[in-house]
């Protein structure tokens, strides 16, 4: 398993500051939820540890490695570790589902096609839409457009998973079905996360719930206690900084008036 750290890191947009000093450790299987309003940093963080964007000031580690000063090919090689959940999906309209799924496996040519053939069927299979391989992008709904999006960024069995408002915009219940398939990769799968939302319901019920697999394979979600501790906290910035980092607890006791806003 691989962790992320993010050590003083600065970043600035001219004279807008948008990380200050950042300091996070996710470790090897833990989830951190970001929280704050706009502009206060979250998807510049996930574009950090992607290395999408370089710091001002500061260091990025993806396990042992600093990618900080990484070239580009370099930095190609760790992304194939890390995969990444956008808001909008980002599938390609004109592949269908399948063929998006196999993008990337397709693009590293190690794999046969009957092998890459079997590796979509088994990611759409854990995200529940095996039925869709043939589909075009326009012809789903939002939610199975996100479900596309994750098996297709599940398929190189990434250590980190990204995600950036993954159910937003989404009906109860398929956001309900987002959540289970992120609580599966955290608990079953040990993937170390970050997820950035706005959606606290979603924030809470991933938080407070853990996925169990009992021995025939059935996988249940069980509401955490005092003995089943969670590997998930919540981060609440604000400019760029770390206003508080924590528990569901410790995130409803605080008396900051920021925080207070943004949870009312």
């Amino acid at each position: 398993m691989t962790g992320i750290r993010f050590e003083e890191v600065t970043k600035a947009y001219g004279d807008r500051k948008v990380l200050d000093r950042f300091s996070m450790t996710v470790h090897p299987g833990e989830m951190k939820i970001l929280l704050g309003g706009s502009g206060s940093g979250k998807s510049t963080i996930l574009k950090t540890a992607l290395g999408l964007i370089k710091p001002d000031k500061g260091q990025v580690y993806l396990g042992e490695q600093n990618i900080t000063q990484m070239d580009e090919e370099e930095l190609l090689k760790i992304r194939g570790e890390i995969g990444m959940v956008f808001q909008s999906g980002a599938l390609f309209d004109s592949l269908t589902a399948g063929e998006n799924v196999a993008f990337k496996l397709r693009e590293q040519r190690k794999l046969s096609d009957e092998e890459i053939q079997e590796k979509v069927e088994e990611m759409l299979g854990f995200v529940g839409l095996q039925e869709t391989v043939n589909r075009m992008p326009p012809d789903l709904s939002g939610g199975m457009r996100r479900r596309v999006a994750l098996a297709r960024a599940l398929v190189g069995n990434p250590k980190i998973m990204l995600y950036d408002e993954p159910t937003a915009g989404l009906d109860p219940i398929t956001g309900r079905t987002i959540c289970e398939l992120v609580m599966k990769l955290r608990d079953l799968e040990r993937v170390t996360s970050i997820f950035v939302t706005h959606d606290l319901g979603a924030a809470k019920t991933i938080a407070g719930e853990t996925a169990k697999q009992s021995p025939d394979g059935t996988i249940s979600f069980i509401v955490r206690n005092s003995e089943t501790p969670g590997s998930t906290r919540f981060v609440m910035l604000s400019r760029g900084a770390i206003l508080l980092e924590g528990t569901e607890e410790d995130l409803c006791a605080t008396d900051d008036r920021y925080i207070r806003e943004f949870l009312d």
